[in-house]
């Protein structure tokens, strides 16, 4: 599975490709902080990360974005930034009819630390061990970005597949439903009037 795993923000916005199974380190295939210029208006802003989104799924083709589900904090302007971000992401993936998992900043950590407290540096230092980098990707905002991912390789992927089984077993149930139904139309009156 691949998975493009997404820290936004509007000044700084990380991206983070890996690839990996469950029961298997993940492997990375790219990561980068995409920038805005804070003096530029919002809008602008939006739309260079929404060029930035397009060409990275046009070009390492996910299987599923995994964004950073937004917090509150006690500074609204980050929160809004953030959240504008994480929606221009969400729609690219809608676009290419991906699908998007959001994951909690402590799941991430808890993920890849074991502690959902754990700092950006022990992040940053569990993703350079898991992906076996030479050196620990800088801005903070690229490790978070790939610790999003590795997080949806190891979490999300086990939760899609039980939501794909839950989802095949109900409709099993309202094939059988509808079987039932059709069968007692189709019994004898007599029968049918005993209630059998």
């Amino acid at each position: 599975m691949r998975v493009l795993g997404i820290d936004p923000g509007l000044t700084r916005c990380g991206f983070g490709v890996v690839d990996g199974t469950v029961g298997r380190s993940p492997g990375l295939v790219a990561v980068d902080v995409v920038r805005t210029d804070a003096s530029s208006e919002v809008a602008q802003r939006l739309l260079r990360l929404e060029v930035a989104f397009e060409e990275w799924v046009v070009k390492y083709r996910p299987d599923v974005v995994a964004v950073e589900r937004v917090f509150a904090q006690h500074n609204v302007q980050t929160v809004m930034g953030t959240a504008q971000a994480a929606g221009v992401a969400m729609l690219v993936a809608a676009r290419h009819q991906l699908p998007v998992a959001l994951h909690t900043p402590s799941e991430v950590k808890a993920a890849i630390t074991g502690s959902g407290r754990a700092d950006k540096a022990q992040v940053g230092a569990m993703v350079t061990r898991i992906l076996r980098l030479d050196e620990t990707p800088k801005p903070a905002d690229a490790a978070d970005a790939l610790a999003l991912a590795i997080c949806h390789v190891w979490r999300g992927s086990a939760g899609d597949k039980i939501s794909r089984a839950t989802d095949q077993a109900a409709q099993l149930a309202a094939r059988q439903r509808r079987a039932y139904a059709l069968a007692r139309r189709t019994l004898p009156t007599d029968l049918n009037s005993r209630g059998v």
